[in-house]
């Protein structure tokens, strides 16, 4: 303290810590020398010295030429085994080599892996010729088509119900969709495969492992490396840009295209999809492309016969374009409205008379309807019972008369079926026990109860009944008069296509305007340089071509144009018109026909004159007056567009068929003439087909109408086969795809009866009872080694064209999908038969077609059914194994399931505490 005074504390205190540090630092460089001594002992004298033959051996490994032996059988059939072994080593080449090299130069590891990838194609070619196709094909891939069109259609509906003036968006369908999923499936919905790219992939991950777990060796499975590499290959590397491209709404656009190709487009059915279109997109993108059109033709410097044609194309361009505007302008202002409630605003209707009602199919159905809502339908009832009964015993009396004719009596016994028929109708409709009771004068019930105990009956003995059936209907406020009034009457008008748009041509001044004359010639190509067109030459075939100049005059203006009409559109025209207007065939004379000579000039003047003066004569006021209907088909006659045939030979020799009164009674009728021989036998069996005849008959309609036979209103379209159908494949999967594309079910049954018995006689007059053999050799064509070659081939292809790997195509501009679009429905009602909108419906054709066309229109929905057709597919080709169970595993995470039980839960527990 003497020495460093008051700072002693601070020098103790830094010498301690300098003592400290010093001895940390030597104990730390002891230890270092010691331990690198240690370690040195260590290692010479623990390790034992190094082989020099392990050096020398990866020595020689390395030098030597490894030699690859790979053996390309896969399937057994050479020409599918060369492109599957093409694929795989593309796949390889494209998905691991290209970075596996980057690691490593040893090649083992590329052979087990497409060793293992072959050993899983043969496993799964050895479980697919096991497997019998056939159900396959003909009915669950129809069942699961018509179900995912069910759900959607529902989901439509579903829409509708929640707002009927705001319109869904897309994104509503697609949550509605999966919610009408998840009540007809009760315990699978797919929404998250669909709509979530990340639970897709692991859904697609899950399923390849199951798949490697069943078709590869348990070695190779085991080896998880392996596994797993190839698992990815498959989910990510095929499946999943398949699932892509299959759904990709603009693909299956193109695909619809190229598969009716053939065909060509109509010009009316063009102008319909424009007019019915509610997508903003489409009528701008057909817009702005007539638009460039008539930019490029208004471009062109022509002259002489040229400058005509283009004038013809480029009015065609700018009604287009008018059409497009028009009908954008009212989507856009929101004034937008069904075109059956627009025509029924508009108040003028075509009249069509009610006996052609009660002879049409699909008029009829909606009378019957109306009848229903009236409390009617028992004089409608009893009229198609007695034109049934009255079919029947003229067929029987001719049988009759024939085996008369044979030296075979049986009077007594067909006298007394059509008795008891007669008597039958009678008790069912006339007597003071029917209910209910067709009201008519009390005189001609008595008379005809008479008739029935005292003679013979014939075929006309109802006829004067009938008569005052048929003039009640027709006169009474009630039926025939009210149903002109009602909607009904307008929805029977669109579905027989009499309806109009009166948003377009002659809109302005609310009316139509009327034709006021029509001038006719014939153009002589061979004789007048100048003609535009003439005598035609069609496949060797040739035709005269006449020129109709029509003028058309409404209250403001007055327009002219000339349509063309060959001689037998004439006579198309003439059949349909004598076919709806009975009273037409004695006044109407159309020229006969006689074949065309080019060089027959005179023929022609004759012709011409006479058809002029058969156009006159239907444009006279007192026609037009006679049969107010009459004007709307003699518009669309001389409409500027292409004619559209109505039923064709084979459509009318098939009317007996399509005719619900003749085609129910016809198969009674077709039972007598089989009658056997044995006079007993033959007897027992028709008296108990006849004595029960009119009962049946009767009782048909009504249940039929009144929709006896009920199913649940979710479920699968299989569910809902008719236990009366036969075993039929065709007829089978035409009744599903009919019921589902044209929702017939939700019609009445009779419609839907009188189309299978349609289909029925359709493919037994065309086929016989060779269709099934015919639909079994189809199916073993798809699945025969060429065809199969073939697929891999297109998939080949498609996925390395040349052998490179395709890059990603690019998106196509916006306006190029929605003209896509726009001309693949015009295909698809193109193809339409007439025949079918006879049968159906023209309005019902049209939205069940447009219907399908819209389903295909949304990426997820496409998805899910791509999903449900593999889930079917792997179900079909494992039947041993549960995939069912399997695929209800995968897909039960989705809320919508948590959401359907809750509700179910819900809606239950008010009935269990009651109980």
């Amino acid at each position: 303290m003497i020495t460093f005074g008051p700072f002693v504390i601070f020098y103790l205190a830094f010498y301690i810590l300098c003592f400290v540090g010093g001895g940390f630092v030597v104990t730390l460089l002891f230890g270092k020398t010691n331990s690198e001594k240690y370690l040195e002992q260590c290692e010479h004298s623990f390790l034992p010295p190094t082989s020099t033959g392990i050096p020398k051996c990866l020595e020689e490994m390395k030098r030597e030429a490894r030699t690859i032996k790979i053996d390309r059988r896969l399937t057994g059939a050479n020409i599918i085994d060369e492109p599957l072994q093409q694929v795989i080593q593309f796949s390889l080449r494209d998905y691991v080599q290209y970075w596996y090299y980057t690691l490593s130069d040893d090649e083992s590891f590329l052979l087990e892996i497409r060793q293992t990838l072959q050993n899983a194609l043969i496993q799964f070619a050895t479980r697919s010729k096991e497997i019998d196709w056939q159900p396959y094909f003909t009915t669950r891939i129809v069942d699961d088509f018509g179900t995912h069109l069910r759900v959607f259609r529902k989901a439509q509906q579903k829409i509708t119900e929640k707002d009927d003036q705001a319109k869904g968006t897309a994104e509503d369908l697609v949550d509605t969709f999966f919610e009408v999923e998840v009540e007809m499936e009760k315990d699978v919905c797919r929404d998250l495969v669909c709509t979530s790219p990340k639970d897709e992939e692991g859904f697609l991950r899950d399923l390849c492992e199951v798949l490697l777990y069943l078709l590869l060796p348990p070695g190779d499975f085991q080896n998880k490396i392996m596994r797993y590499f190839v698992r990815e290959i498959l989910a990510r590397g095929i499946l999943l840009p398949l699932i892509n491209q299959l759904s990709d709404p603009d693909y299956i656009n193109q695909y619809i295209i190229w598969m009716i190709r053939d065909s060509n487009c109509n010009y009316e059915a063009f102008m319909n999809i424009i007019k019915l279109s509610d997508n903003i997109g489409e009528l701008e993108a057909v817009r702005d492309k007539a638009a460039e059109e008539l930019q490029y033709l208004r471009s062109l410097d022509t002259v002489g016969d040229d400058i005509n044609t283009i004038k013809n194309q480029i009015n065609s361009l700018l009604f287009v374009k008018k059409v497009c505007d028009s009908r954008i302008q009212r989507l856009q202002s929101g004034k937008e409205i069904n075109t059956v409630k627009l025509a029924a605003n508009f108040g003028k209707l075509c009249t069509v008379p009610l006996d052609s009602i009660l002879v049409d199919n699909v008029a009829l159905q909606f009378f019957m309807d109306y009848m229903q809502q009236t409390g009617g339908q028992a004089h409608l009832f009893f009229w198609m019972t007695v034109e049934g009964y009255r079919v029947t015993a003229q067929q029987q009396l001719e049988v009759l008369l024939s085996r008369q004719k044979d030296g075979k009596h049986q009077t007594n016994q067909t006298k007394g079926l059509l008795r008891a028929a007669a008597v039958g109708i009678y008790e069912q409709y006339l007597s003071e026990k029917a209910s209910p009771r067709v009201t008519v004068d009390d005189y001609l019930v008595a008379k005809l109860a008479d008739t029935l105990n005292h003679e013979d009956p014939t075929p006309e003995i109802f006829d004067d009944i009938q008569r005052k059936v048929y003039e009640l209907m027709l006169r009474d406020e009630r039926f025939y008069p009210s149903f002109r009034q009602n909607a009904l009457y307008v929805r029977m008008l669109a579905e027989l296509d009499m309806l109009k748009d009166p948003s377009f041509r002659g809109s302005d001044d609310g009316d139509g305007g009327k034709v006021a004359r029509v001038h006719l010639c014939v153009l002589y190509a061979d004789y007048d340089p100048y003609a535009v067109a003439g005598v035609c030459n069609d496949h060797g075939k040739t035709y005269a071509l006449y020129a109709i100049t029509v003028h058309r005059r409404s209250l403001n203006s007055e327009e002219m144009w000339k349509t063309y009409r060959r001689y037998s559109d004439f006579h198309d025209f003439h059949m349909r018109i004598t076919e709806q207007f009975e009273n037409l065939s004695s006044i109407l004379k159309l020229p006969g026909k006689k074949t065309f000579n080019n060089m027959d000039r005179d023929f022609l003047e004759k012709r011409k004159k006479d058809l002029n003066a058969y156009l006159q004569l239907l444009l006279t006021p007192e026609m037009m007056k006679a049969s107010p209907a009459l004007a709307h088909y003699v518009y669309d006659f001389l409409e500027n567009k292409a004619y559209s045939k109505g039923k064709g030979d084979f459509a009318r020799k098939m009317d007996t068929f399509v005719n619900p009164l003749r085609n129910s009674m016809r198969n009674v009728s077709n039972a007598v003439k089989s009658l056997p021989d044995s006079l007993a036998e033959g007897m027992t069996k028709m008296s108990d087909n006849m004595g029960k005849m009119s009962e049946r008959l009767g009782q048909d309609i009504k249940q039929s109408f009144f929709k006896v036979r009920r199913y649940p209103e979710h479920c699968r379209v299989s569910a809902q086969l008719d236990d009366t159908v036969d075993d039929n494949i065709p007829l089978r999967v035409m009744l599903l795809l009919m019921d589902e594309v044209f929702d017939l079910k939700e019609r009445n049954q009779w419609l839907r009866r009188n189309i299978k018995n349609l289909l029925q006689q359709l493919i037994r007059a065309t086929y016989g009872d060779t269709i099934n053999r015919k639909i079994v050799d189809h199916v073993d064509w798809m699945t025969s080694p060429e065809q199969v070659a073939d697929l891999v081939k297109r998939f080949r292809d498609a996925f390395w064209p040349n052998g490179i790997l395709a890059e990603t195509v690019p998106c196509r501009d916006k306006a190029i999908r929605m003209r896509t679009r726009v001309a693949g429905k015009t295909k698809l009602l193109s193809i339409m038969p007439d025949e079918l909108k006879h049968i159906i419906g023209a309005e019902t054709t049209r939205k069940g077609i447009l219907r399908v066309f819209e389903m295909f229109q949304h990426n997820q929905l496409n998805r899910r059914m791509v999903y449900v057709f593999l889930e079917g597919f792997l179900e079909t080709l494992f039947p041993q194994y549960k995939f069912r169970e399997l695929f209800n595993k995968l897909h039960s995470r989705s809320k919508q399931i948590q959401k359907y039980k809750q509700k179910l839960q819900t809606t239950q527990a008010p009935s269990l505490q009651k109980r």
